[in-house]
């Protein structure tokens, strides 16, 4: 695993950081990990409301280099973040995080981490240090020098996020001695990234890196992280992305709203059926039960949803309407805003015919003899069509994305791909593509790319092919 080709490239850039006045000390040793960037084949927003995401890994990541110093500083070193015109070293202390009387307040860490918009950047690894120093106080004494590099390209809802917080996670603990991996480290990133970035995720994106392989997926219910055994992808299927030039953001208001409304929907279901909705703190994050669904929409089924409450959902509701009635949002990491018009059913039901297609979706992969035949794989592409039209149905669609989805449709089995859909949290992004390997889906997949270059007037990025996941690189050791 060490002898990737992207790690050789960064060990030698670590190398020349090594010396008496760099930005390594010689004779110490550094601690590298290496995290992927995910594609999200099906579940997309499933994952806040308990549901089955189904992901895989991409071929691209963000690797972290860390040492530990003898002063309580932290330098942290990060070159691509030029290019975003943000400061590329940036220093603090360990004072900054916590004192002789304890743990700063969230409040606090958020307000040193926006102070600076060109620093924000390192919310994902302060935000390490922080709940590395919460969970071991006795061993977190002294700084780190960080460096990294990523090729997890941003804002195209592929997890560059959750990769550097799972690569800065398990290479910062490692300074300390410490092991963190598997769900642990998935949903300690999760609080990172909702705490500390306030970006609402959920656990998908860091599961599906941590836990990730080369050439596998990823299921996982999300209550609030049971993974189950890895998935080999079948032959002859074949998977890409294609990134629409959408800028995504799980922080953005379509994301945000589309949340929102879902647990909103919730509230109304739970009100109408007398449920005692509690507060339980008792997890990696805070969250809102009660004794029917244990707080997650994906457990109640869809015939239910469709026969009982569908029908008596409002399709859309004011947030000031909605907060007069419900004081309480059972979401603690999105706000209800009075000025905004939330649709509430469609992401209700979306939340419930999600989990459900990607339970079908599951099945058809693991109980079809290999390789897949065209018509399962057909049922498959189905799937994801209509998972696309959901994410339409709660906002969350964009022209760009459409117009490669059509594209594909265009296309068809007949030529070799059978499905697509926008992934993760919508909006924009990327589009995954299900094909084959045949040259007559590769040839169909390239015609969908020059189409789209001469539509959009640019050439899209590709994602294409994938990798190991951060628990499987482990941690390499350089002297």
């Amino acid at each position: 695993m060490q002898s990737l080709p992207d790690i050789v490239s960064f060990e030698n850039k670590i190398r020349a950081l090594i010396g008496a006045e760099k930005f390594f000390q010689p004779g110490k040793t550094i601690y590298i990990s290496r995290a992927p960037g995910r594609l999200d084949l099906m579940g997309g927003n499933d994952d806040y409301t308990g549901g089955l995401v189904f992901e895989t890994t991409i071929r691209e990541a963000t690797r972290v280099a860390a040492q530990p110093r003898q002063d309580q500083r932290f330098r942290l070193l990060n070159l691509d973040v030029r290019a975003q015109g943000w400061e590329e070293l940036v220093e603090f202390s360990l004072a900054d995080l916590a004192n002789d009387q304890g743990m700063r307040s969230l409040e606090e860490v958020r307000a040193f981490v926006n102070a600076d918009a060109k620093k924000q950047w390192i919310a994902y690894i302060l935000g390490a240090i922080y709940l590395l120093k919460k969970e071991y106080p006795a061993r977190i004494n002294q700084g780190a020098s960080v460096f990294l590099e990523s090729e997890v390209p941003l804002g195209k809802g592929v997890s560059s996020s959750a990769a550097l917080e799972v690569s800065a996670m398990k290479a910062l603990a490692a300074t300390y001695g410490i092991s963190i991996e598997g769900p642990k480290l998935a949903m300690w990133t999760q609080w990172v990234e909702n705490a500390i970035a306030q970006s609402a995720s959920g656990v998908m994106d860091q599961i599906t890196v941590v836990l990730g392989d080369q050439d596998h997926f990823v299921p996982l219910v999300c209550q609030p992280c049971v993974p189950e055994p890895v998935v080999k992808l079948p032959s002859p299927m074949r998977i890409w992305g294609i990134d629409s030039g959408v800028r995504h953001s799980v922080a953005g208001i379509a994301y945000e709203a589309a949340r929102a409304a879902t647990f909103m929907g919730y509230a109304l279901i739970c009100d109408w059926e007398g449920l005692p909705v509690t507060f339980d703190e008792t997890g990696a994050l805070a969250r809102y039960t009660e004794p029917c669904w244990n707080g997650y929409l994906a457990n109640l089924d869809l015939a239910t949803y469709r026969a009982r409450y569908e029908a008596r959902l409002p399709e859309t509701m004011h947030g000031a309407d909605f907060s007069v009635k419900y004081p309480t949002h059972l979401d603690p990491f999105t706000p209800v805003r009075p000025d905004v018009i939330y649709p509430v059913r469609a992401c209700t039901r979306y939340a419930i015919e999600e989990n459900y297609r990607v339970h079908l979706f599951v099945e058809l992969l693991l109980n079809k003899q290999q390789p897949l035949t065209s018509r399962t794989l057909s049922l498959l592409g189905e799937l994801m069509y209509e998972a696309h039209q959901g994410y339409t149905e709660c906002g969350l669609g964009s022209v760009e994305t459409d117009f490669i989805v059509n594209l594909v449709r265009k296309e068809g089995p007949v030529h070799g791909l059978y499905g697509a859909k926008i992934t993760g949290g919508g909006a924009g992004g990327t589009v995954a593509i299900l094909g084959t390997t045949s040259p007559q889906s590769e040839a169909a997949f390239q015609r969908v790319v020059s189409q789209f270059c001469e539509k959009m007037g640019r050439t899209p990025y590709i994602f294409e092919g994938s990798s190991v996941g951060a628990d499987r690189f482990g941690i390499m050791e350089l002297t």
